[in-house]
């Protein structure tokens, strides 16, 4: 049975449903592209399939607007796959559990996928309606965006020939993106030396954190659960010797860690010293993150005794210097736009595996030059401990286009809609219209989106009456294209 069969715009919800019924996380898009091959053979319309799996789809023009200028819109196909503790979903067989409440959308103990589903939406429910009025379109939808735009950087441009691109992976409502930062994924692997040693188990853990989106949620101070425990690990060291078996915290790179746990080994005395000063910790870190991230709690709990591989006291060294000196959070602000993060880093994923130490991180930056000088101060930080350093997904910044004639456009036709302007903003997170600024000479692009909340988490919601808003704006702007 449908959950959101009576919402409007009825079709954009449809798709939208039909798209949380089929397994899409990135790195695993083979089915949801061929679903759009499928729909555009259905509908009889010209696609690309490539071996990436990006997916392009032409639609020829409305009559009367054939001299118009061909439109791209573009979304990604992948979404980022969260999920709570308690929760057994598995993201790559099961559909995701849609709820509706009050004027909201969200996924049952898991992330919706609203980033970057409903820009798919939309597009499918503009491609099939053959009422609506616009300009020839291209509809490009992409690949594994969320782990570094990979299906933009090798997506070949040669077959589009719009030059305005509307972009549909914004979560602001009212806002029109017309810049974004740069950004990387910074990769540590550091080895380590085992020994095998007995005692009793402690398990560490740091949780109740909100976490968010590493660009667009980086300045609302919000904490790091491995940083945080790489620190609780670090001053515990007062309280009584330990040996570290364990460690890990987060699962993406782009989003900030809400949870992290380490296994420890240790005497009956030390573990109470430790579970009293988890108690003493949690307090602290409640007040510093006081009005952003209030529920932090740190536990340390008995899990029986025995033997286990612990860390060597010089890797366990390394791990604490680490974390202890890792360039995570806000780095600059911007001087010239007034509240835009220029430059920052998100551990995202920290791991300690039977060889070693890795890490994976998002590093980020409207300046080409600052980005570089971060990735260079992981680089050597890794390789001071004798790990080893590689970026990934290395991708541009998005720069504002001074000359822009689709900027001003759909700045005037929301003001005539909504009878209020629409804040034109630079934003700090990724997206891809810096690969298609770059690879497309002239191309000129603002992003726009329905409002969500709490994306790349388990609390992601999407508004319903945003939908339609957004819905009745994009299909206006398209209308109005008609020279």
């Amino acid at each position: 049975m449908s959950v959101l069969k009576n919402l409007q715009p009825e079709r954009v919800f449809y798709y939208f449903e039909e798209i949380t019924k089929i397994p899409h996380g990135s790195g695993n898009t083979k089915q949801i592209s061929d679903y759009l091959v499928e729909f555009a053979r259905a509908h009889d319309l010209k696609y690309i399939q490539d071996e990436s799996n990006n997916v392009i789809i032409f639609k020829e023009a409305s009559k009367g607007y054939e001299k118009a200028p061909c439109v791209i819109l573009q979304g990604h196909m992948d979404m980022v796959c969260e999920k709570t503790l308690e929760s057994s979903h598995d993201f790559t067989k099961d559909p995701l559990e849609l709820m509706v409440e009050g004027d909201y959308i969200s996924a049952k103990d898991t992330t919706l996928g609203g980033d970057d589903g409903i820009a798919v939406a939309y597009a499918l429910a503009i491609l099939e309606d053959d009422s609506l009025c616009h300009p020839a379109l291209e509809v490009l939808i992409t690949v594994d965006e969320e782990i570094g735009l990979l299906g933009a950087a090798v997506l070949d441009t040669a077959p589009l020939k719009g030059r305005y691109l509307i972009n549909l992976d914004s979560e602001e409502e009212g806002y029109l993106w017309v810049g974004c930062a740069g950004g990387l994924t910074a990769q540590t692997r550091i080895p380590l030396k085992y020994q095998e040693a007995a005692g009793m188990k402690y398990e560490i853990t740091v949780s109740g954190l909100l976490g968010g989106h590493s660009g667009s949620e980086i300045d609302k101070n919000r904490a790091n659960a491995t940083l945080l425990l790489g620190r609780f690990l670090f001053e515990a060291r007062e309280k009584g010797q330990y040996l570290l078996a364990e460690l890990e915290g987060g699962q993406k790179d782009n989003a900030i860690p809400r949870m992290a746990r380490a296994l420890i080994l240790a005497d009956s005395d030390t573990g109470e010293e430790l579970r009293k000063f988890a108690g003493e910790f949690t307090e602290n870190l409640r007040k510093e993150y006081t009005g952003s991230d209030e529920g932090i709690t740190v536990t340390v709990e008995a899990r029986g005794d025995g033997p286990e591989p612990v860390l060597h006291p010089v890797s366990l060294e390394k791990v604490l210097f680490f974390l202890l000196h890792y360039p995570n959070g806000i780095q600059k602000m911007c001087g010239y736009m007034e509240g835009l993060v220029e430059t920052s880093c998100n551990l995202g994923i920290a791991r300690l595996t039977p060889e070693s130490f890795q890490c994976s991180a998002s590093v980020r930056s409207s300046v080409a030059t600052e980005k570089k000088a971060l990735a260079d101060k992981i680089a050597y930080l890794t390789e001071f401990l004798g790990g080893e350093y590689k970026a990934e997904g290395d991708y541009p910044s998005w720069e504002y286009k001074q000359d822009s004639k689709l900027r001003p456009y759909m700045v005037d036709i929301y003001e005539k809609l909504f009878h209020t302007r629409p804040e034109v903003k630079v934003i700090h997170a990724g997206l891809e219209c810096g690969l298609f600024y770059e690879k497309i000479p002239g191309l000129d692009c603002v992003s726009l989106g329905p409002d969500m909340k709490d994306i790349h988490t388990t609390e992601e919601q999407l508004s319903i009456s945003s939908v339609q808003r957004v819905w009745e704006y994009l299909t206006e702007v398209l209308k109005n294209m008609k020279e």
